[in-house]
């Protein structure tokens, strides 16, 4: 699988059709475009549709191609009836119908399932998304916070019943989060060919080092929906991730980059990620992420290893304890 650094234009209904206006965006996906970003990602939960309609418009207007886009979005949480949200075949097929009217698209690249659904059977999952991609509503689908074992068996369904398997697993993957994608994921790649594509490396913005000094009035954790990130920022455990930060920042400074640059870097060094996804909400911020492909050189076995001394939190994996 090729490595993509993908911008997250809609990645939480704070950007697209939110936080941002819709000029702004438009300037965020162009800068994107011209950097060589290739992969926007959305869902139809964002700003209650909104953020496709936007993602849509801005495609549309700027004329480019649709092949030489990567276009993803998730399914579940749809509309505020029991029918439209979920797995089942009626919303999978009725969800992503909902999205491509949303987006003025024919297809998606990929259409993900948003999280498992335990009121939906495993095969009834499967055979649905068989059949949007049969349609040519979608190209390939991939699940999103699914475990390792549901994601097994998605593909043991459609093994035995000749469908179409999940091909990748979004996953929240950061510098404090790390055992699913090091060592769940590259188990399920090496038996069954699922790639990983990554989200939010920056930790809801805990990684930029802004809420070093408490919570800034404009920041996420601010808001009222965010309530549970700002106490996890003054939590014991998030004063003690601040502190690291500060010891991570060393390195950065030694790498002549900045804190953000460097741990998306080390993100994208894992061999085991294929993309990964940024959320920004303004232009400066957006260009300093994609700064990170320039750090990624630098980012040596041995700068690896100080980054694990700080962090603490290397996973083991069943070939470590072999070695």
């Amino acid at each position: 699988m090729l490595k993509y650094l993908s911008l997250f234009p809609a990645g939480t209904w704070v950007t697209f059709g939110g936080q941002i206006t819709d000029e702004v965006a438009e300037q965020l996906m162009t800068i994107a475009y011209e950097s060589g970003v290739n992969l926007f990602d959305t869902a139809e939960v964002y700003a209650g549709g909104r953020a496709e309609i936007i993602l849509g418009n801005i495609i549309k207007k700027k004329c480019w191609r649709r092949s030489s886009l990567v276009i993803t979005t998730k399914l579940y949480w749809g509309g505020k009836a029991e029918t439209e949200r979920g797995l089942s075949r009626k919303h999978i097929i009725e969800g992503l119908k909902g999205s491509l009217q949303r987006m003025q698209l024919e297809y998606v690249d990929v259409v993900f399932a948003n999280r498992p659904d335990s009121n939906t059977p495993m095969e009834e999952i499967v055979r649905a998304m068989t059949y949007v991609i049969n349609q040519g509503m979608a190209m390939y689908w991939g699940t999103s916070r699914w475990t390792a074992m549901e994601i097994m068996e998605a593909y043991s369904v459609a093994r035995q019943f000749n469908l179409i398997p999940p091909v990748c697993e979004q996953a929240e993957y950061h510098l404090f989060q790390r055992e699913k994608v090091e060592v769940q994921l590259p188990e399920l790649y090496h038996k069954i060919g699922v790639g990983a594509m990554t989200w939010s490396p920056l930790a809801c913005g805990i990684i930029t080092g802004k809420y070093e000094n408490g919570i800034p009035e404009s920041s996420r954790a601010s808001m009222k929906s965010y309530q549970w990130l700002k106490e996890k920022i003054v939590s014991e455990d998030g004063r003690k991730q601040q502190a690291k930060l500060k010891e991570l920042n060393h390195i950065a400074e030694k790498l002549v980059c900045t804190l953000p640059q460097l741990a998306v870097a080390w993100c994208l060094r894992n061999e085991g990620v294929s993309s990964v996804l940024l959320g920004t909400s303004n232009p400066e911020q957006l260009t300093e992420n994609l700064g990170a492909i320039q750090v990624l050189p630098k980012m040596t076995s041995h700068v690896v290893s100080e980054i694990d001394h700080i962090l603490g939190n290397r996973p083991y994996s069943k070939k470590d304890y072999r070695s």
